[in-house]
Order: C-alpha cells, then structure tokens, then sequence
C-alpha cells in the first residue's frame, strides 16, 4: 500500500474510499448476476464457442470444445450403467480408456453433422404436403362391358 495514514482524517478519508469501492464493485457485481441468462452467459464465458464469428478456431479455456468435454463423460458413465452394468472392475476400466479416446472424435461439427442428418429425415417423413398434391384424379366413367 503506497498511501500512508498519518492522521485520523487520512484513516477516515480511507475508510470512505473503501467504502466507496465496495458499493461500486457490489453493484457491478449484482448487475452481472441480475437474472438467469446472464448468469448462463457468465458461465458459458467459461466455454467459448470452437469457432468465431471469423471462423477462425478459438481454443479458450479448454482445448475442446463443450460437446467434447461432455462427452468424456457422458460415454463412459452411460456405457458402464447399461451395457456393461454387472461387469468387473478390469472390463469398466477398458471401457472407460477406450470412449475415452473415441469421445475425441465428437465435437460440434459431428454432433450438428448428426442431427442435420437426423432433422433432414423427419422432414421427408413428416412434411405436409401442398396444396397440389391434394387435387383429386378426375373421374373415370367405368366402361361398359358384358354383364356377367
């Protein structure tokens, strides 16, 4: 601390900065967590997107990105409860190492890859159709043949 207090005036001109200070940073703070999206957005500062706005990759605070580093979880969690839920210690350590390796393979690009895929086959399935293809065939008169 550079400032000296040499008299009570100093400390209490002090006491009155500090004070001052704190009401400034509460009230920048408070703002920061005013509602839940932008205590999300904080969060997700954490996070940052793989890819800017430039295009250009943005490694941030971890090298992958937030689907990646779900993801070296979530497989291994999800692969140990079901597929291999009564099998030994050895065989949930292998699988363990290996989704590890394989979660490298999933990131943002693979997963909107996927679901574009997906999204793209419920289309075709649920589309509705226009107005053209409700137009009835015209009428065809039987033609009269021999009764039998």
């Amino acid at each position: 601390m550079s400032y000296q207090i040499r008299s009570i005036n100093d400390l209490q001109d002090e006491i009155f900065r500090l004070k001052t200070l704190e009401s400034q940073q509460s009230t920048a703070l408070r703002a920061r967590v005013s509602s839940p999206s932008a205590i999300f957005s904080s969060v997700m500062s954490l996070f940052p997107r793989s890819v800017d706005s430039d295009g250009i990759r943005n490694p941030g605070l971890f090298h992958p990105d937030i689907i990646n580093l779900i993801s070296r979880f979530v497989i291994p969690l999800t692969l140990n409860k079901t597929l291999f839920k009564n099998s030994n210690f050895l065989v949930k350590t292998l699988v363990g190492l290996v989704s590890q390796k394989a979660s490298n393979y999933v990131n943002e690009d693979s997963v909107s890859g996927v679901w574009g895929t997906v999204k793209g086959l419920f289309e075709k399935f649920t589309r509705k159709k226009s107005k053209d293809e409700y137009k009835p065939e015209p009428y065809k008169r039987p033609i009269a043949g021999p009764v039998v």
